[in-house]
């Protein structure tokens, strides 16, 4: 069987600015192209519930497949491992999905240690519903007002984020409820805490799937 096309603008994420307010990221908007992001959200299954999926527990199409197994890959960890100054070349990766939020979701907070590094992609159309300030990540000065933030980051048309994690890495969003695709992918600290992280989400999933059988 022939594999999908699947073109990412690496050289966007090469040449985009690292900033650093409130804290070290990276936005590159469009990172999946228009056309990439059609075949990929055409081959993302429906996800009814809130959470965080293990890739390998979704039936995922070939284009979606492929943009899961790109990001896991050589290039995608060297481009960066350069631009944060990293040494990423023993990390494991943990990569998840999420298909819808609900009203608790988007607290403010930092991600564990665990994860050396966070990376958000999101996959939805530019027309979504996302005009509004619901659900649009933001980067945060701090721990307690969602209003005292530096960076809004739309979940929409391929925009990719990425951080490394510290004390002070807060981010959250304002509640929205409905479909929100995002790809979330960590470079993790160690393969026993990338290992426990993803049992706790196959757990959560197999759960969930029980749940909507009843």
């Amino acid at each position: 069987m022939t594999e999908p096309s699947l073109t990412l603008d690496y050289d966007a994420l090469r040449h985009t600015p690292v900033a650093t307010d409130p804290f070290a990221h990276v936005v590159v908007p469009r990172f999946v192209p228009p056309d990439s992001l059609r075949a990929v959200l055409a081959d993302m299954p429906p996800i009814a519930k809130r959470g965080s999926f293990p890739a390998e527990s979704l039936r995922l199409g070939p284009a979606a497949r492929a943009l899961s197994e790109e990001m896991q890959g050589p290039i995608f960890r060297s481009i960066v491992a350069e631009r944060f100054g990293l040494d990423l070349s023993d990390a494991p990766t943990m990569l998840t999905i999420r298909g819808r939020t609900e009203a608790r979701d988007g607290r403010i907070h930092c991600d564990s240690t665990a994860k050396r590094v966070t990376i958000l992609l999101y996959l939805n159309p530019g027309d979504s519903g996302f005009a509004g300030t619901e659900g649009r990540l933001r980067l945060l000065r701090g721990p307690h007002d969602l209003e005292d933030y530096a960076v809004e980051v739309p979940p929409v048309d391929g925009t990719l984020l990425i951080f490394p994690n510290g004390p002070a890495t807060w981010h959250g969003h304002h509640s929205f409820v409905g479909r929100r695709y995002a790809i979330q992918m960590n470079y993790m600290a160690s393969d026993a805490l990338a290992r426990s992280e993803l049992r706790r989400h196959r757990l959560s999933a197999f759960v969930k799937r029980l749940t909507a059988a009843a």
